[in-house]
Formats: C-alpha cells, sequence, structure tokens
C-alpha cells in the first residue's frame, strides 16, 4: 500500500484546521467515507495535525421537511438547524464539511415547495458556519439507485409515498446542480453525486445488476470510497495513488482504518449526546471527557504507526 506523497498541497482552508466537524445524514452517521478520507489524509500528509469529527446524524435533514408517517409515525426527520448553534458553539470548528440532499426531498417527486427549503436551508447553514468564524464545503447527494428496489418503489402522481418515487434520482440530480452552479457565487462544493452516477454507469456495463446500494440509498463500502475519493480528489490527495483507496475500500480491517474507526465512534457518540439532538434510538455516548481519554490513547496508537 502506497504511503505520503511528495509535494501534496492541501487546500488552506484544510491545511489550517485543527477541527474539521463532517455534518450529514445516516450516511455520513455510518461514517465510512469519513474514515477513507481521514486514513488516507493520514497517509498522505503524516505531518497534518488537525482533527477531524463526524456528526452525521440518521434521518435529518437541512430543509426541515419530514414526510407524514416517516419512521412508521415514530418520530419526524430531525432538522439541522435544531442542533447546528449547539454543535457550532460547542465543537469549535475551523471547518465544516455538509453532504445534505439524500432526504431533503423527502422521497417524493420533485417539489419547487421542497427544492426552496432545500436551498434555504443550505444559505442558513452557510450563514451559521460563518458567523461561527470558519469555512464550509458542500458535497453533493449520493445517488438513488431505484434498480435493487424496483419492486418497492412508485411512480409519479400519487399523493402519498410511503416508498420512495422511482424517480427520485432525478430529484437528486436538480438539488445536485443547483449546487454545483453555486461555485460560481464563491461557495466550495464537491460532487460527489457526479461521480458516483459515473462510476455507476460503468459499473453497470460489465454488470447490468451492479449497485452501490443494496436498499437503493445506503451506499455500501465501495459506493462510500466513491465519496471518498470525490472529497480526496478536490483535496489534492490523489487517492488512487498505488491503490491506496480501493485498498482500504477492500481491506476493512487495515490496523489504520481500524484505529480510525474506532476513534471516529467514540467520539461520534460522545459529541452527539453532548450537543444534543431529537432523534430516538441513537446509542448514548461516554461522557465527552471520558471519551476524549480513550481518544488521546487511540491517538497515540495511530501515531506510532508508519
Amino acid at each position: 500500500m502506497a504511503t505520503a506523497v511528495e509535494s501534496v498541497t492541501l487546500p488552506p482552508a484544510v491545511a489550517a484546521a485543527k477541527r474539521i466537524v463532517i455534518l450529514g445524514d445516516s450516511i455520513t452517521y455510518s461514517g465510512a467515507y469519513v474514515d477513507f478520507v481521514e486514513t488516507v489524509l493520514r497517509t498522505r500528509v503524516p505531518a497534518w495535525r488537525g482533527e477531524i469529527l463526524d456528526l452525521g446524524l440518521a434521518s435529518e435533514t437541512v430543509s426541515g421537511l419530514s414526510e407524514a408517517g416517516h419512521a412508521g409515525g415514530k418520530f419526524p426527520r430531525p432538522d439541522l438547524h435544531e442542533r447546528l448553534a449547539r454543535i457550532l458553539a460547542q465543537t469549535k470548528p475551523d471547518l465544516v464539511v455538509a453532504c445534505y440532499g439524500m432526504n431533503d426531498g423527502i422521497y417524493f417527486p420533485f417539489s419547487e415547495e421542497r427544492f426552496a427549503k432545500f436551498c434555504d436551508g443550505l444559505t442558513r447553514l452557510r450563514a451559521a458556519v460563518a458567523a461561527a468564524g470558519a469555512k464550509l464545503i458542500h458535497v453533493t447527494p449520493p445517488v438513488f439507485d431505484p434498480q435493487p428496489i424496483a419492486a418497492k418503489v412508485l411512480p409519479a402522481g400519487r399523493d402519498a409515498y410511503p416508498t420512495p418515487f422511482s424517480g427520485y434520482n432525478e430529484v437528486l440530480g436538480r438539488y445536485t446542480a443547483w449546487l454545483v452552479a453555486q461555485r460560481a457565487n464563491g461557495w466550495d462544493v464537491i460532487d460527489a453525486h457526479g461521480l458516483i452516477t459515473a462510476s455507476l454507469a460503468r459499473l453497470r456495463e460489465k454488470d447490468p445488476q451492479f449497485t452501490f446500494s443494496k436498499d437503493g440509498v445506503h451506499p455500501d463500502a465501495l459506493g462510500h470510497a466513491v465519496i471518498a475519493r470525490a472529497i480526496l480528489s478536490a483535496w489534492g490527495l490523489r487517492p488512487d495513488d498505488g491503490d491506496l483507496l480501493a485498498h482500504l475500500a477492500t481491506n476493512p480491517n487495515t490496523e489504520l482504518l481500524k484505529l480510525v474507526r474506532e476513534r471516529r465512534k467514540l467520539l461520534l457518540n460522545a459529541w452527539l449526546t453532548a450537543t444534543g439532538h431529537t432523534r430516538p434510538g441513537v446509542p448514548a455516548g461516554l461522557p465527552l471527557a471520558d471519551a476524549e481519554v480513550k481518544a488521546a490513547v487511540l491517538e497515540e496508537r495511530i501515531r506510532s504507526l508508519k
């Protein structure tokens, strides 16, 4: 497996960041792409001394929307803005990376009203992050794949969608196009949606049944690797040199990756508990002080690896 790459130049916001907070929904909460990003970053740039915190929350939206009967009527989708101020005040990030959109169209056909809520939610996120003195990087939503759940998806024209709209990925495509267009307004946007779309098309040329997400929504390790590839490539970290990212995606028990994953999960649960949220069913974390002691031990083990 390849190690450090000579003459890597990180983007200034990444190079200068002492703490990077990553926000998102269940895909970020599951966190494999976060682990891949951190592992490659530490491998390529051993001198980097920042910290990455994953604060993704399952079911969450940036739009504040929730479909009727979400989770069998047990609870509405959490709204990022309910917890955002606490996250920013307590974690004090230098850089925030945000990946939203998958849940924001609530798996319905496109609606101008829902789209406006998504755009407004991201604009409010930007204002809050700027007010906290941090930088913000957006990641476009991953792909919704109806093929593996073809028997469950529903056509357009219905009043309710207890299961997803068959053309929901077209909705995500419109959300992605809007986000990418904001680059002209100075937004830092990494297009994971476009890279996953291209990767999926290429792999289906060889295997028409190939999918990154068996449930249509949540990517497997290879899908997470494509999200990570988009981020790492944008940061100049050349994830495919020496097949580094492919190695990590197919070898989940690589020592460095295991330690990075253990540390991320420890701090994820601790910080979610410390900052608070409205989603039931999330395991309580250790008290933050205790978690940070354990994380420091893991950090020493990580930095001892060659």
